[in-house]
């Protein structure tokens, strides 16, 4: 029995698909159940290993639909500057090395080479280009082994690639991929594949996928056609990591589903399950299939982050606040400074600290320098906030749109109450307007004055309440249903529901 999660691409900046997949993978490895992630993008500027070790994922857990089909493991550049040097033939006559950039030069041959290494500090060999008579002939890519080649012949005075070789661990060619532009024919031992859909139709196929397996698509851009065709016996899962409509484009007679989403949507009869964030979203998402389908496909909750304990503290610092995200525009921290800077008149002991960094940082220095808020309000960076939420009483978010909010999670964890739109999906998840915090009214139109009001005014509504400590158990109480066992015990009971 294994559970298949299907993804395109993965780098060095994740998205929240890649961040849900790693803790997905970390809590079924903790219960030993055996789980494959699949990535079924080219990638040449990258080792993939590299990409998936950086945010927590294991070589033995990863599928990547390039290598499949050799007898490759996924793993880190181990190939060497020495190795080049005796794997190529021919007398090197100079040698350059300038960064991460290092040339062999045959000049005898009329031939260059460039290796591209992994780190400055390493000699680690990541790929390498050849150079014949002044035109890229060829390149190279290693992992411990030559993984694959690009092959190139000259066309309107630029390399053209044509043809890519990917190999086995003997240094035999494992199959063929033939390119054309934006078009690759694949040929394997058995088969002729004229297009990358019936490529992925055909690795489907391969995976020879039971009753008692799980298919989970986490993205389907240009795959799920070939995943609902060939998913044979198997269970099939679609997550649901975004707003899954347009709610602008919402009527009482019609929906438009996320692009991203749709197929799956329209062919949810083909899906055993979808699987949402939070409680509200199944909600949402099983009302709109009862109005606009007529039928209620099954819909999971499965949450993409919790805790493992709560956090608890006896010396917060009175009349403090935290806010902690990418300082970037859509969190509109900007807002929640200058409201700060507003109940400060009335709160003469009010601190804000701002954890994160982004583009938006030097427009919110110079609001705090402008109003001389410097005193009181602090640029934390990038840290680990892990016992640092519980120093606080209050936390601020001013985001118009947050799936989930790991950041809005893990401070109700540490008893923080919380401020914030009311705005799906995470939001209205982890604040009970009135119990441990407030929802203030979604901003259809950003009138900035008119928010900024808003908030300084709940600022100044929380702190003047006696009891504050009543807010706090509050949050412990909520954040109590997304301790990490919790959340184990779901896909659990998935799991165990289909091995049966």
């Amino acid at each position: 029995m294994t559970v298949y999660n299907i993804n395109l691409g993965i780098g060095w900046a994740s998205s929240g698909v890649e961040y849900a997949q790693a803790y997905r993978a970390q809590l079924l490895r903790r219960k030993r159940v055996d789980a494959k992630f699949i990535f079924t993008d080219f990638f040449g500027q990258d080792t993939l290993a590299d990409l998936t070790r950086n945010i927590g994922f294991e070589d033995e857990e990863i599928i990547w639909l390039y290598t499949f089909f050799t007898d490759q493991k996924i793993a880190p550049i181990t190939y060497t500057l020495d190795q080049l040097r005796k794997d190529v033939a021919g007398n090197i006559t100079r040698e350059e090395r300038e960064g991460k950039i290092v040339r062999f030069f045959y000049e005898e041959q009329d031939f260059f080479l460039t290796a591209y290494l992994r780190q400055e500090d390493q000699d680690l060999v990541h790929r390498v280009e050849y150079v014949s008579r002044g035109m890229l002939i060829r390149k190279d890519f290693f992992t411990y082994m030559r993984s694959f080649s690009e092959y190139y012949t000259p066309r309107d005075n630029k390399a053209h690639l044509y043809l890519r070789r990917y190999f086995n661990e003997d240094g035999s060619v494992a199959y063929e991929e033939v390119i054309d532009g934006e078009n690759s024919v694949y040929c394997m031992p058995d088969a002729i594949l004229s297009s990358k859909d019936e490529w992925i139709a055909y690795f489907m196929q391969h995976l020879q996928l039971t009753a008692q397996d799980i298919v989970i698509l986490d993205r389907a851009t240009g795959t799920g056609q070939a995943v609902f065709a060939n998913k044979g016996p198997a269970r099939l899962g679609v997550v649901i990591h975004a707003e899954h409509y347009s709610p602008n484009s919402l009527t009482e007679q019609t929906i438009l589903w996320n692009n991203f989403y749709d197929y799956q949507f329209v062919h949810a009869d083909s899906v055993d399950f979808f699987i949402t964030s939070t409680q509200r979203q199944k909600e949402v998402l099983e009302e709109q299939f009862a109005r606009y389908v007529g039928k209620v496909p099954r819909v999971l909750d499965i949450p993409v982050g919790s805790i493992d304990c709560v956090r608890r503290s006896e010396k917060r610092k009175s009349y403090s606040i935290i806010t902690a995200s990418r300082l970037a525009t859509e969190k509109h921290v900007d807002w929640l400074t200058k409201a700060v800077i507003a109940a400060k008149k009335h709160l003469p002991e009010l601190t804000f600290d701002i954890y994160g960094s982004g583009g938006e940082q030097g427009k919110i220095e110079t609001i705090i320098k402008e109003y001389g808020a410097e005193d009181y309000i602090q640029l934390k960076g990038h840290q680990d906030l892990t016992e640092v939420y519980q120093n606080y009483e209050l936390y601020l978010t001013a985001s118009k749109s947050e799936g989930f909010g790991l950041t809005l999670l893990e401070a109700i964890g540490a008893g923080l109450p919380l401020i914030g739109f009311d705005a799906p999906y995470g939001n209205q998840t982890f604040i009970q307007d009135g119990l441990n915090g407030y929802l203030l009214p979604f901003p259809q139109v950003e009138d900035e004055k008119e928010i900024v009001a808003q908030y300084c005014q709940a600022i100044r509504i929380f702190f003047s309440q006696e009891n504050r400590q009543a807010m706090q158990e509050a949050s412990y109480q909520v954040a109590s249903k997304f301790l990490t066992y919790e959340i184990e015990k779901k896909w659990l009971d998935l799991v165990e529901e289909v091995a049966q």
